[in-house]
């Protein structure tokens, strides 16, 4: 039997992780790489040798557009893809030395993220028509 009064309130802890999750890594680390591009360029970590735009571009990507899809819970599971993706690269490959207290905000990310990988949006969302639906 589904407990309908614990469904609401797990609609709305989804839909509070994803906004405050996905706000916080965009104001944090997307709009500053948006705003401040050609300087990001020159001090972006390069880990596969692609160079620095091809490093930026995934980056801008998954810290900025898949964020916006995760607000409005539209493809979510497939729009924390790439955030995992590049937060995965950064706290193993990037700064593979840093202890869990100088990761601690990578390491929170990728769990806001995964979460919501696992579970999906929620009711709490814009509802993509049916044959859209990635969710």
């Amino acid at each position: 039997m589904k407990n309908t009064l614990a469904s609401p309130r797990v609609d709305l802890g989804l839909f509070f992780l994803r906004l405050t999750g996905s706000l916080l890594l965009l104001y944090v680390h997307g709009l500053p790489k948006v705003f401040h591009f050609s300087e990001e360029l020159t001090r972006i970590e390069d880990p596969f040798g692609f160079g620095p735009y091809m490093s930026l571009i995934p980056a801008i990507i998954a810290e900025v557009i898949c964020p916006l899809f995760i607000i409005v819970g539209v493809w979510t599971r497939l729009a924390c893809l790439p955030i995992i993706a590049v937060l995965l690269v950064a706290m193993l490959v990037v700064h593979p030395g840093w202890s869990i207290a100088e990761g601690q905000f990578g390491w929170l990310l990728l769990i806001i993220f995964t979460t919501l990988a696992l579970t999906g949006p929620g009711q709490w969302r814009l509802q993509p028509k049916a044959t859209e639906r990635l969710t």
